[in-house]
């Protein structure tokens, strides 16, 4: 089946203090073709560079009627497109069941606006530091991106 395959992942070096550093990393697939993405940013969380991959994988692909599968480890990503957490939080004006903003609001909102170009995305949950190798790889990407933002 013609489709494209994109792997994520984001990594961070002191997550939740003050100066930390975050990285993100994906490998993006279509028939023979490999291209392998990576970037990091200062002050951030590990929960924004795992959004950060997707968004800026997406952001490269540049036909929007192959059907596409990003396997990543987190949860939090997959839980919240696959469970459409996304569809109350529009609803109610990106306020959580808690009452609060909804964290990482402006990623969520890039990476949903990317998604709605396409005919057809599924997110797929893969363990992480598993071996599964592409994920593996798209971990390193991170780190790489990490690494070169210090």
């Amino acid at each position: 089946m013609d489709k494209i395959i994109i792997y994520t992942d984001g990594a961070c070096s002191g997550n939740q203090n003050i100066n930390n550093i975050g990285g993100y990393g994906a490998v993006l697939i279509y028939k023979k073709n490999k291209k392998e993405i990576y970037g990091g940013e200062k002050n951030t969380t590990n929960n924004r560079m795992e959004l950060k991959a997707p968004i800026e994988a997406l952001k490269i692909v540049k036909k929007y009627n192959i059907p596409i599968e990003i396997y990543t480890d987190s949860a939090y990503l997959c839980n919240c497109i696959n469970q459409k957490w996304y569809v109350k939080w529009r609803k109610n004006g990106w306020i959580n069941s808690k009452k609060k903003v909804v964290e990482n609001k402006d990623l969520w909102q890039e990476l949903l606006s990317l998604i709605d170009r396409f005919q057809e995305i599924k997110f797929i949950k893969v363990k992480g530091h598993s071996g599964i190798e592409l994920n593996e790889k798209a971990d390193q990407l991170a780190n790489k991106g990490m690494e070169e933002i210090k």
